[in-house]
């Protein structure tokens, strides 16, 4: 167990963090969840030693290993599999089964594990330290945005192998739903203190809203009271016969406490403009080829047509041409073979990973925005600068000094400074927190235009994907379906072992024909259907009755505040008893819906395993 104990830290005479407390207990997932520059990465600096908290204390038991990805890059082994294997405890050295485990699931081949460590990207790169550390098995796992530089197959690895960790996790990540199916705690930073609840970010910011909606409340009512209190002390302190009550009334006032009014919280909030688009067919790709060498063809004899008001999304394993199909969408790059045919009327929108290489650094984002729309006025692109979390005199801020994070914001004001009815959108979520992101998947939501969009985030795939474009198995081909029915029907090629069925006491191995793993994957999937149907039922009525529950322990909050005002003794007592019967049937119903949610991963991972076994002898 981790004790943080009345923690705080500041910058250059400004406070970052005040007095925070709380625990990381045996076996607890946590999810830190905050702004951008609110604190998360520097409380994970303060806990692994790397930067000392201004005052506090963070107590850390002796012999207690904690594990952390490092950017830096300092490979000493030849192979990358030997690299892998130094993250191992000493009395484990020998076991490279469990390094090459590891590596499978972060996406190298049995080839990549005997090359150099140099020879790969950067973002293979940190992939092979988060190997290291995973094999070392610390006792605390801090992982800060680990799916940064993960393909889709490997952060739904990384997701099911996080979920059986049998120890603690301290996880920073935007993607919402990443976060939600490893946490079983969410810890916020807000407003420079802390909060640590069980239960996932829904509930997290359930929490936070429906506090500070009843601070609110209680601060309007404090001003009227003391209003109300100082008016009768300056209208009777002269008079004699009413002195005891005046001097009564100035007691009341000065114990009561001034509750400062909550500064306003800056959000990302926008929505695409729509550039009117009449037609049906928005383009049309006829048997495009694309290669950057002749050993590497990437695609190959695609075709499909986008119709207006389509959701697309492109998936697939990193290096395999997503982003260059999005390109060659955006005619940033013209096909080898093959056309792309677009309607006149079509405006394209374009948000690029490299394109926040393209921002000048000299220029303010105020200047970026202009350059974007010279015909825009300067109004105009300050209230995209505003919308952007811009405002004031931060529009004049120099692209030089913007974080990661900030450059993006930048290039979605970009974006929007010109109409379009047709968004091309490589990756938008990089370096949005998760704030950020779901006012972006609720901005993409609401455009009244059509989007193509190659993302990893699973919480984006559900909720836009009408239809997919997948590059797997060393092809691209188009899915006429959501995500799920994608998840459903095909699945991801890589998540599997190594299968054999054994007959009796016979050991060897029998080969299934393909005709037989399709009747035995329709066979798992019908079961899988039957067992956990009823348990979702399950939970979506618990859930309901939380909402329920809290819809009431929100106006019987609302009710004891009136009485409080009206000095109703009665009324107050019977609502406090209330209040505590609504939240503990609250806490008991989050436990219910934690064991159902329990049950219902265990019996969903045996499901999935059986469907991963039946993949790879697919695979064979």
């Amino acid at each position: 167990m981790i004790s943080i104990e009345n923690v705080s830290k500041s910058f250059g005479g400004q406070n970052l963090l005040e007095g925070i407390t709380f625990q990381i207990n045996s076996r607890e997932r946590i999810g830190l969840v905050g702004r951008n520059g609110h604190g998360k990465t520097t409380l994970f600096s303060m806990i692994t030693g790397a930067q000392a908290p201004n005052s506090g204390n963070i107590i850390i038991p002796k012999n207690y290993r904690i594990g952390y990805v490092r950017q830096h890059i300092d490979f000493k082994a030849a192979t990358v599999l030997d690299e892998g294997a130094l993250g191992l405890l000493a009395n484990e050295r020998d076991q490279y089964w469990k390094v090459e485990k590891i590596l499978g699931g972060l996406g190298f081949s049995a080839d990549d594990m005997q090359r150099s460590p140099d020879e790969f990207s950067g973002g293979f790169q940190v992939r092979l330290n988060l190997a290291k550390v995973l094999v070392s098995e610390p006792d605390l796992l801090m992982l800060d945005e680990p799916t940064n530089y993960l393909d889709i197959a490997s952060i739904r690895w990384v997701e099911r192998f996080l979920t059986t960790w049998p120890r603690e996790i301290l996880l920073i990540t935007h993607d919402r739903s990443f976060m939600d199916k490893i946490a079983t705690h969410t810890l916020g930073i807000h407003r420079k203190k802390i909060r640590k609840i069980k239960g996932n970010t829904e509930k997290y910011y359930t929490r936070i809203a429906q506090d500070e909606e009843i601070y609110e409340k209680t601060r309007i009512n404090d001003e009227r009271r003391t209003k109300e209190i100082a008016q009768f002390i300056t209208r009777f302190r002269a008079k004699a016969r009413l002195a005891n009550m005046v001097q009564s009334r100035i007691k009341t006032l000065a114990k009561m406490d001034r509750r400062e009014k909550l500064a306003s919280l800056k959000t990302l909030e926008f929505s695409f403009h729509t550039k009117p688009f009449q037609g049906k067919n928005v383009l049309s790709a006829n048997h495009i080829d694309f290669a950057y060498d002749a050993q590497k063809q990437l695609i190959k004899d695609l075709s499909f047509s986008i119709n207006r008001g389509d959701r697309i999304c492109i998936i697939g394993k990193n290096g395999k041409g997503k982003t260059t199909l999005l390109k060659l969408l955006a005619t940033t790059l013209s096909p080898r073979q093959g056309d792309i045919s677009y309607h006149p009327s079509v405006t394209p929108g374009v948000f690029e990973q490299t394109n926040i290489k393209s921002l000048v650094d000299s220029r303010t984002v105020e200047e970026e925005i202009l350059y974007a729309n010279p015909a825009m006025d300067r109004q105009m692109a300050r209230n995209i600068c505003g919308a952007m979390m811009f405002s004031g005199d931060n529009a004049l801020k120099k692209i030089s000094i913007l974080s990661g994070g900030e450059k993006s914001r930048v290039m979605l004001g970009k974006l929007l400074a010109t109409p379009a009815n047709l968004l091309l959108l490589d990756e938008p979520t990089n370096h949005l927190d998760m704030e950020s992101s779901d006012s972006l998947l609720a901005a993409i939501d609401n455009f009244d235009g059509t989007m193509v969009m190659v993302t990893h985030n699973e919480m984006f795939l559900h909720a836009l994907a009408q239809r997919l474009i997948v590059f797997e198995k060393n092809r691209v081909s188009l899915f006429e379906g959501t995500y799920q029915d994608f998840l459903d029907k095909c699945g991801w090629e890589d998540e599997n072992i190594v299968i054999t069925e054994h007959d009796g006491e016979d050991e060897s191995a029998i080969k299934l024909t393909r005709k037989q793993i399709r009747q035995k994957r329709s066979e798992i999937v019908t079961r899988r259907s039957k067992n956990l149907k009823p348990l979702e039922r399950r939970m979506k009525k618990i859930e309901m009755k939380i909402e329920t529950n809290e819809n009431q322990l929100s106006d019987l909050n609302s009710a004891i505040l009136e009485a409080s005002q009206a000095q109703d003794g009665n009324r107050i007592a019977e609502l406090s008893r209330l209040i505590h019967t609504c939240q503990a049937a609250i806490d008991e119903f989050f436990e219910k819906f934690e064991r159902l949610n329990t049950e219902f991963d265990q019996k969903n991972a045996v499901f999935e395993m059986q469907l991963e076994n039946l993949a790879q002898q697919d695979n064979k």
